[in-house]
C-alpha cells in the first residue's frame, strides 16, 4: 500500500511540472508590467500563462503540450512578439527605442533562429529580390556590378529555408502554408486548392495563425458564389468536426467583422442547430453572438476604472435607455463620431438617456486624457483588445454601439453614430 501511494504521489506530483518554459531579458522598463502569453485556437488568443518578472527576466511556464504560434503581450506599452513553440524552451531577448517602443527581438533558442531568419529572408525576396532583377538590367553580363548583383539574386531566390525547416516540422508546415494566407499568392490558388488544404492540413492549421487570413483568400477566390463557396468548404471539412467547428466559428466572425450580416446569420443559425458535441472555439462564438443579440439582456460590466460615475456596474446606472459604445483614444474613427453624441449630449439628458463608454485602451492615462473630455461615463480594463470586452460583447471594431432599455435588453445595435442618433429620433 504504501509503494502505491508513493508512485501516486509522483505522479499527482509530475503532473505540476511545465512542458516548457518562456524566459524573456527584460529591458527595466518592463520591470512593473504585466505581460501574459498567449496560444491560438485559430485566430482565437488562449491565455496559457502570465509571468513572473524577477531580477530583468520574465519567464513563463507552460504546463500543457504547445506545438504552433504564440504571442507575448506586454501591457505596459501595448506591444506584442510573436514566437514559435515546438513544445521547447523559448528564450529571448528585447530592445526598446528612445520612446520605449519595441525596436528589435534577439532569439538565443534554435527553433525561432530559424524562423526569424525565415522571415528576413521572404521579406528580402518580397522587398529586395525585384528591385535587384530590374537593377541588373541596367549592366552588361561582363561588369563586375552585373556579376554580384546575379549572385545575390541567386541567393535570395534560393529554397534553403524549407531545408533549414526540415527539422522543424511546425516551421516546415508554416512555410510550405504559408501562400495560402499570402494576399499576393492568392490569384494563383484555385478554391479547390483551398479546400483540400482545409480538408488535409495537419492539426498545425489550429496553431499556425493561418487559418483566417486564408479564409479570407478563400472568400474572394469565391466571391462570384461566397455562400456557394461557404457551403461547399463546410461540406468539405465536415461541421461535426472540430476542425468544421472552427472554421465555422472562424467565418461567423469575419461575416461580424465586415458587415455581411446576411450570411453571418443563416451559418450563425446553422450553428445554433447542431446536435452534436461543439468545441470551445465554437461555443465561444456562439456565446458572444447570442448574448449580443436583438432582446437579449447585455451582460452586466463592472466598472473597474469609471470616469464622470460612482455608479458600480452598467446594470446600476439607471435610465429610460442607454447608448453603450465601445471605442478607444486611438481609434480614428471614434474621434470622427463621439464629438457627434457631444453636440447632442444634452438632448439625450433632457431624454434620460445615459451614455456609457466602455474603452479598448491599453494605457489608462490616454484613456483617462481621452474620457474627461466626454461628460458621459467611461471606464476601461486597461488591456486593449485582451480585455474581456472584446470576447463578451463580440467586439471586432471601434467604434461599436449597441442601444439598450431601462431593463438592459438590446433593442438596437446601429453601425454608425447618425443611425444611432436616428434611432433615438435625436435631431
Amino acid at each position: 500500500m504504501k509503494k502505491i501511494l508513493i508512485i501516486c504521489g509522483l505522479l499527482s506530483s509530475a503532473s505540476f511540472f511545465s512542458q516548457f518554459t518562456v524566459t524573456v531579458d527584460l529591458p527595466a522598463y518592463f520591470s512593473d508590467s504585466d505581460i501574459y502569453l498567449y496560444g491560438f485556437n485559430g485566430s482565437k488568443e488562449i491565455l496559457y500563462s502570465k509571468a513572473k518578472t524577477s531580477n530583468g527576466k520574465a519567464t513563463f511556464k507552460v504546463d500543457k503540450k504547445y506545438i504552433g504560434m504564440m504571442r507575448a503581450f506586454f501591457q505596459k506599452n501595448n506591444s506584442s512578439v510573436n514566437m514559435v513553440s515546438e513544445n521547447k524552451d523559448v528564450d529571448f531577448r528585447i530592445e526598446l527605442d528612445g520612446k520605449n517602443k519595441i525596436s528589435n527581438v534577439v532569439f538565443n533558442d534554435q527553433t525561432n533562429q530559424v524562423f526569424s531568419n525565415d522571415v528576413d529572408l521572404q521579406k528580402k525576396k518580397e522587398l529586395i529580390l525585384p528591385a535587384l532583377i530590374q537593377i541588373k538590367d541596367y549592366y552588361r553580363p561582363n561588369e563586375n556590378f552585373y556579376k554580384s548583383l546575379d549572385s545575390e539574386i541567386a541567393l535570395l531566390s534560393k529554397d534553403d529555408n524549407i531545408s533549414a525547416s526540415a527539422s522543424h516540422p511546425f516551421l516546415s508546415y508554416y512555410q510550405q502554408n504559408q501562400k495560402f494566407s499570402n494576399q499576393e499568392n492568392a490569384s494563383q490558388l484555385k478554391p479547390e486548392d483551398y479546400l483540400n488544404f482545409y480538408s488535409r492540413s495537419s492539426e498545425y492549421l489550429e496553431t499556425s495563425l493561418l487559418l483566417k487570413p486564408s479564409l479570407i483568400n478563400y472568400l474572394n477566390a469565391s466571391k462570384s458564389n461566397v455562400e456557394g463557396g461557404v457551403d461547399k468548404l463546410l461540406e468539405a471539412v465536415n461541421v461535426e468536426t472540430p476542425r468544421g467547428q472552427t472554421i465555422l466559428s472562424e467565418l461567423i466572425d469575419i461575416f461580424n467583422t465586415y458587415n455581411m450580416d446576411k450570411l453571418k446569420d443563416k451559418y450563425l443559425a446553422e450553428a445554433n442547430n447542431l446536435k452534436c458535441t461543439i468545441n470551445d472555439r465554437l461555443a465561444s462564438t456562439l456565446k458572444s453572438n447570442n448574448n449580443t443579440a436583438i432582446g437579449q439582456k447585455m451582460p452586466n460590466a463592472v466598472f473597474v476604472n469609471p470616469v464622470h460615475t460612482k455608479a458600480k456596474s452598467l446594470y446600476d446606472v439607471k435610465s429610460d435607455k442607454k447608448i453603450v459604445v465601445f471605442w478607444s483614444s486611438t481609434c480614428s474613427h471614434c474621434e470622427a463620431e463621439l464629438p457627434k453624441i457631444l453636440e447632442k449630449y444634452d438632448k439625450l439628458k433632457a431624454q434620460n438617456i445615459a451614455v456609457i463608454g466602455l474603452s479598448l485602451d491599453s494605457n489608462l492615462d490616454e484613456f483617462r486624457n481621452k474620457a474627461n473630455n466626454y461628460p458621459w461615463i467611461s471606464d476601461s480594463e486597461g488591456k486593449g483588445w485582451y480585455s474581456s470586452y472584446g470576447e463578451t460583447y463580440n467586439i471586432n471594431a471601434t467604434p461599436t454601439y449597441f442601444v439598450l432599455d431601462s431593463d438592459n435588453k438590446i433593442i438596437s445595435k446601429p453601425n454608425h453614430v447618425a443611425d444611432v442618433l436616428e434611432y433615438l429620433k435625436v435631431n
